[in-house]
């Protein structure tokens, strides 16, 4: 949002410019306009840089979640979720909660035959990552919103668990 480089490591929105990029978005000026501000395409993709200057996709912007003064990004507590065997698929999302402006929130889809508890889940989480970031609510259900080419749909998520 600064339109700064940042350090080594530090979390950022990939912004690039290129004579090969898209002019815009196909009748919508509105979203090209926010898309192109500063003459730089804004991703909407949070990565960082190492020393080498190689960049790692850390979460969708509207994916990051702010919960208890902290950022946490949705993609890194799935990957963490997805080493419990039993979990056939998760999707993370903030909720809104007023201790914590948005709840870490992992909805859960486990694999036939398998069981799992909410506080098991979470233990897992604290045990391997910092504590802010394990889910404070964890739901579990048959299926995750889908589009019709298969891609999650957490908008679906959000609108169906807002209490």
């Amino acid at each position: 949002d600064q339109m700064r480089d940042v350090a080594v490591g530090e979390v950022g929105e990939i912004v690039h410019r290129s004579p090969h990029l898209m002019q815009g978005y196909f009748h919508d000026d509105e979203r090209t306009r926010a898309a192109f501000e500063g003459g730089w395409f804004h991703s909407g993709d949070l990565g960082t840089i190492d020393d080498e200057g190689y960049i790692s996709v850390v979460d969708r912007k509207k994916d990051m979640i702010k919960s208890g003064g902290e950022n946490v990004a949705s993609r890194e507590v799935e990957e963490m979720i997805y080493r419990l065997p039993q979990v056939s698929e998760v999707a993370v999302i903030g909720l809104p909660d007023p201790k914590w402006v948005e709840a870490v929130t992992a909805v859960v889809v486990l694999k036939a035959g398998q069981e799992l508890t909410e506080q098991q889940l979470i233990d897992h989480c604290t045990t391997h990552m910092a504590h802010f970031k394990a889910p404070k609510r964890v739901v579990f259900t048959d299926a995750l919103p889908k589009n019709p080419s298969g891609k999650l749909l957490k908008r679906e998520l959000r609108k169906a668990y807002v209490d």
